[in-house]
């Protein structure tokens, strides 16, 4: 029995096979069937070698016992270049299994003993080089596809394997996202699926599970190694998509024995054709199991549902203490309603899957929507998207619903003072993550009137416009906010056209008014002039001093990211950010690791990231 799998690839094959036959009229009989049977022809003696002969006016007919050469009705066979062994063959029989052994293989072991198990899932003539992976070319916005070839593979290898957490910065996450989707070529002595490997765990560190799916679904299942298929799990699994990692289970060896392994063995299996195989598997490992039985029947819905496996399981979410990344991935792939008291307690970094998530409703996505914007993953327009639908739900009630309505009154309120009245509520209510409320706003932060009546909110409206990358919008409130306030602050740091310094007395007047705690606001808003080259030099030693920070220290990160940005390589530099830029929070953000990403994303042409970064740092710090 082939496995269920090969199917589309066969059908492929096949279809193209018949594509090219018709490209001519095909006679069915064999050759000679319909014709009288030749004369027997002498069998010619072989003649020894000879040297070429002298070039002629015509070439000489070729002699009908040359390789190659045939009659109609004849069938040739080419020579063995080996002779055959003589008094039987050199197999040894010691090893095989016995025949009650035989009758117990399943139709894989039976495959792999005989040497048929595949190693490819694709045709030859799909298969795809190694030599550049990734989903955004150039062209389509990604990196320069060599930034990295020529760049020391233990430098590379070092800075993807340290990214292991999400960004405090939502434009550094968009940055960083950008550059490991980027189609790039491998450095210099580091195997391309090692390459690909870190690129994939790093993606899945920032709860980009669909990008890394989409990076994973770039390379093809024979190049996979047992780390790449690790990695490759965890971005269907984070991306709900389990039957999606089958060809990766079924294809390679990784060793693993674990029981989210068997689980995920036992459903290929059943979509393999193998459904009473794969529930038996399941049966035992329910047995064994004394904690999380769930996802072992969850397990088995998710194996029942392929061909006729169908077997009723009924899911008890009584007693379960939360959800596991695994259990909410077999969850939303089932249809499975997942309870809101569980979803509600959920871990941050679940929650930014979920609100990718398409079997959940808008209503579920709203409170994962606000992490998932404030962390990077969702852009305004999609948030907008969102509560649009839960605005056309009918019925729908909670916090999301009235979120809903008033981000319409945002956008169509009769006068200015109504829609910012709007606007002012949904910030209000976004809690721990209200960063997610202000990038909800920004375009309708943008649609409202340059007017001196809404002064006093034009510190917020600033920031949600720039969250949204709207800084021509923003910097038409440069004459509304006040100097020295959040909003020239970060209106200095994003104007697009900023060529004029920020003077002392500027800089003075908004220290002296800051009261965030350490003043971390104006360590932001000076270590981003001084990246951006803003301010002068005396200033920043003057206000380093009188902040107690000093810029110019040096760590071997920022010697690594400044002599990145001095060999012009902006997707190294961009890696780099994203390595300085880990944490909970922009209270773990320090003024010199801002200073350098800033200053080293200007210099490689990264200006409009680094601008927004730095007016972000001030806006969230």
């Amino acid at each position: 029995m082939k496995s269920a799998w090969l199917a589309g690839g066969a059908a492929l094959a096949l279809s193209s096979a018949m594509v090219l036959a018709q490209d001519a009229p095909v006679d069915l009989l064999p050759p000679g069937f319909d014709e009288p049977a030749p004369a027997p022809t002498p069998t010619p003696t072989p003649r020894a070698t000879q040297a070429p002969a002298a070039p002629g006016p015509a070439a000489a007919p070729r002699d009908p016992g040359e390789a190659g050469a045939s009659q109609p009705g004849e069938v040739v066979q080419p020579l063995p270049t080996q002779p055959a062994p003589v008094g039987g063959t050199d197999l040894d029989l010691a090893d095989l299994p016995t025949l009650e052994e035989l009758e117990a293989m399943s139709t894989d072991e039976l495959d792999e003993l005989l040497g048929l198990k595949p190693k490819f899932d694709i045709p030859p003539a799909a298969r795809r080089s190694m030599e550049q992976v990734g989903i955004l070319g150039q062209r389509e916005g990604g990196l320069p596809a060599a930034s990295l070839a020529r760049q020391p593979a233990a430098l590379v290898r070092a800075v993807l394997a340290g990214t292991t957490r999400p960004m405090v910065s939502r434009w550094g996450h968009i940055l960083l996202r950008r550059a490991l989707a980027s189609r790039l070529a491998t450095p210099e002595g580091m195997d391309p699926v090692e390459f690909a490997t870190l690129r994939i765990r790093a993606l899945n560190a920032l709860g980009e599970h669909v990008v890394a799916r989409a990076v994973v679904q770039d390379i093809d299942t024979a190049n996979y190694s047992p780390a790449l298929t690790d990695a490759a799990v965890e971005a269907y699994i984070g991306s709900a998509d389990i039957i999606g990692a089958c060809p990766a289970v079924r294809l390679v060896d990784t060793q693993r024995d674990d029981a989210e392994w068997q689980m995920l063995a036992g459903i290929c299996n059943a979509y393999a054709g193998e459904a009473t195989r794969a529930q038996n598997d399941l049966r035992r490992l329910l047995s064994r199991t004394e904690d999380d039985r769930i996802d072992v029947l969850l397990a088995q819905r998710v194996a029942g549902s392929a061909g006729r496996g169908r077997r009723a399981v009924t899911i008890e979410w009584d007693g379960i203490a939360g959800l596991t990344p695994w259990r909410f991935a077999l969850a939303n792939a089932l249809g499975e309603p997942v309870p809101d008291e569980l979803l509600g307690d959920a871990e941050p970094d679940l929650l930014r899957t979920a609100a990718l998530t398409p079997a959940l409703t808008p209503l579920q996505r709203a409170r994962a929507a606000d992490i998932a914007a404030a962390s990077g993953i969702l852009s305004s327009a999609a948030m907008v998207d969102l509560y649009s639908q839960i605005f056309a739900e009918e019925g729908a009630e909670g916090d999301a619903a009235v979120t809903a309505s008033r981000l319409r009154e945002a956008y169509v309120g009769t006068d200015p003072l109504q829609r910012l009245a709007a606007i002012r509520d949904i910030w209000g209510g976004g809690g721990e993550f209200s960063y997610g409320r202000v990038v909800l706003t920004a375009y309708a932060a943008a649609r409202l009137p340059i007017d001196d009546a809404l002064a006093d909110d034009a510190d917020g409206l600033v920031a949600a416009m720039l969250a949204a990358g709207l800084d021509r919008d923003a910097m038409r409130w440069a004459g509304v906010v006040d100097d020295g306030s959040v909003g020239w602050a970060m209106l200095a740091l994003a104007d697009p056209d900023g060529s004029a310094m920020v003077s002392d007395g500027e800089l003075d007047g908004f220290v002296d008014d800051d009261d965030s705690p350490r003043q971390h606001k104006s360590r932001m808003l000076l270590a981003g002039l001084a990246g951006l080259g803003r301010v002068a030099d005396a200033e920043i030693v003057e206000y380093g001093e009188r902040l107690g920070i000093d810029l110019a220290a040096q760590t071997r990160w920022t010697r690594m990211i400044e002599r990145a940005a001095e060999v012009d390589n902006p997707a190294l530099v961009a890696m780099l950010a994203g390595l300085g830029m880990q944490g909970s929070g922009w209270d773990r953000m320090t003024a010199r690791h801002l200073f350098h990403i800033v200053s080293a994303l200007r210099r490689v042409g990264l200006e409009a990231e680094a601008r927004m970064i730095a007016a972000e740092a001030v806006a969230r710090a």
